[in-house]
């Protein structure tokens, strides 16, 4: 069974943990909310295709240990949609580095905010022969005059496509005017 590891999965990214456990994956789930878990495996079935990972990606050692645990379990993952805040500065790395183990070729949907420079934090990015490395970049929607950011649910419909289409960078929503993006 094909393997995928979501970190964010039971927030934002619910949709996108259901998706791919409709699409065959077996998905392991970094989460620390323990009633938004509850709800996914519930929407997810019985059927035990998902595996908690309760753990705050900040703790590089709980990290490490949890991902090396989902793939002993789990077997090799096959694809990475991240959604990692800039206070963890080490978990993407770390991640990269256990699933890169697995000497497998895999892909690593990396999920940006409006702010992000695409190009510095690819420069940066540290991506190993077996990874292929996509960026996909959260913007905003205009209606009208006004701007708010977009829904959880327009986000995961947007990740689902970018998994799909495969491009190097993908966009949800806009970035222009940058000066109507929402406080």
């Amino acid at each position: 069974m094909k393997h995928a590891l979501v970190i964010g999965g039971t927030g934002m990214l619910s949709k996108v943990s259901l998706w791919l456990i409709e699409n065959g994956y077996h998905v392991s789930v970094i989460a620390r909310n323990a009633e938004r878990m509850k709800k996914l495996i519930q929407e997810a079935g019985s059927d035990g295709r998902v595996t908690p990972l309760f753990v705050d990606y900040r703790d590089s050692d709980d990290l490490k240990k949890n991902i090396h645990q989902t793939i002993k379990q789990n077997g090799n993952i096959n694809i990475v949609v991240a959604w990692i805040h800039s206070i963890a500065e080490n978990a993407l790395q770390i991640i990269v580095n256990e699933v890169t183990k697995g000497n497998t070729d895999w892909e690593l949907f990396h999920i940006l905010g409006s702010r992000a420079n695409l190009e510095e934090i690819k420069k940066k990015a540290v991506v190993p022969i077996n990874c292929k490395y996509y960026q996909v970049q959260l913007g905003f929607k205009m209606e009208g005059t006004r701007s708010r950011w977009l829904t959880n649910e327009e986000i995961s419909e947007g990740i689902i496509e970018a998994i799909k289409k495969k491009k190097n960078m993908f966009m949800i929503g806009q970035m222009e005017p940058w000066e109507k993006r929402p406080d």
